[in-house]
């Protein structure tokens, strides 16, 4: 049974699970917040007269008693049959605006925690992501891409995947190994479909080259590992890309290391059709078994998408092989 209430934040709180049809709630892994998105038949047989929707009421939506999205309406529609279009995102969205921070030896956990103070964002759950990262000099950048640079700066320095998201109002930091589901996907169970491909056009580089400008000398370092099979195989991909100033030739060879280890190869992705479970949402690890692709392993979501229609609950999953 979903449950799906909108609280006007002066006094009034709303049922309007028997009045919503096209139900959907999408989450991603990186950069972009959670949103639902529903219908509502406005001055439907059980509505009270006072009700109203306005932007910046609060969503909140559970299932079967587990939470499932915490939000904020930002855009209402109405049409000609009297039917009102309701889209509210997560509290993610308030860090899709831009500023300026600069940070010296901060974790991203740190960092995570300096941006919601100064935001005045709830914090839920936050791993410690132990890396320091050297410094972080961010001038007028969306405060979603700071976040995500010192999440992406972590996993190449520690090969340490963690995932950003709002946990139903409270901003969470979860390394990746510890966010895994309980129960798997595929041969009989959930599974309706599937699509799998792999590409060398998404994330795959097979030359990285690093440079620094020396303020010294006046001269640009350039720092270059690169595999000549691969290039033969695929043709030269190359990721160019600057260091911070204060890295030594011995640091910056331990990040040329790290960026093959995570580059140099195909990106294997599946999509899935399955039986919606609430338990899926993006960032999380999801066993998943396919026996005809010989896929029985652990698989990482970059995106669900949940359809609620009455009683019939479906989920699109697109996932990631790391």
């Amino acid at each position: 049974m979903i449950e799906i209430l909108i609280d006007n934040k002066a006094g009034s709180v709303w049922d309007v699970s028997e009045i919503t049809s096209d139900l959907s709630w999408t989450t991603t892994r990186i950069g972009r917040p959670a949103s639902v998105d529903f219908s509502l038949i406005r001055n439907g047989i059980y509505q009270e007269r006072a009700f109203a929707v306005s932007n910046g009421d609060i969503v909140r939506i559970r299932m079967d008693e587990a939470n499932v999205f915490y939000g904020y309406v930002f855009a209402v529609k109405v049409n000609q049959n009297d039917e009102v279009s309701v889209k509210a995102y997560d509290q993610t969205r308030y860090l899709l605006v831009k500023d300026t921070y600069v940070f010296k030896a901060a974790t991203a956990t740190q960092i995570i925690k300096q941006i919601a103070d100064d935001f005045s964002l709830r914090v839920g759950r936050l791993d410690d992501s132990g890396y320091r990262i050297p410094t972080m000099s961010e001038d007028g950048q969306m405060l979603m891409d700071i976040i995500d640079k010192a999440i992406t700066q972590t996993l190449i320095s520690t090969q340490r995947h963690y995932v950003f998201f709002d946990d139903f109002g409270s901003l969470s930091l979860r390394l990746v190994d510890d966010f895994l589901a309980g129960f798997y996907v595929g041969d009989g169970s959930l599974m309706t479909g599937y699509d799998f491909g792999r590409d060398i056009d998404s994330d795959t580089y097979n030359r990285i080259k690093l440079y620094k400008d020396n303020k010294e000398t006046g001269k640009r370092e350039i720092y270059m590992e690169q595999d000549s099979a691969n290039i033969a195989r695929w043709g030269l991909l190359q990721l160019y890309e600057s260091v911070d100033e204060n890295m030594n030739a011995a640091q910056i060879s331990t990040r040329l290391t790290q960026l093959v280890q995570l580059k140099n190869r195909e990106s294997r992705g599946l999509t899935l059709e399955a039986i919606g479970d609430v338990r899926v949402r993006a960032g999380m690890y999801l066993p998943v078994v396919i026996e005809s692709l010989g896929i029985n392993q652990p698989m990482l979501v970059d995106e669900a998408k949940h359809r609620f229609d009455g009683t019939n609950h479906t989920m699109s999953l697109t996932l990631k092989v790391i």
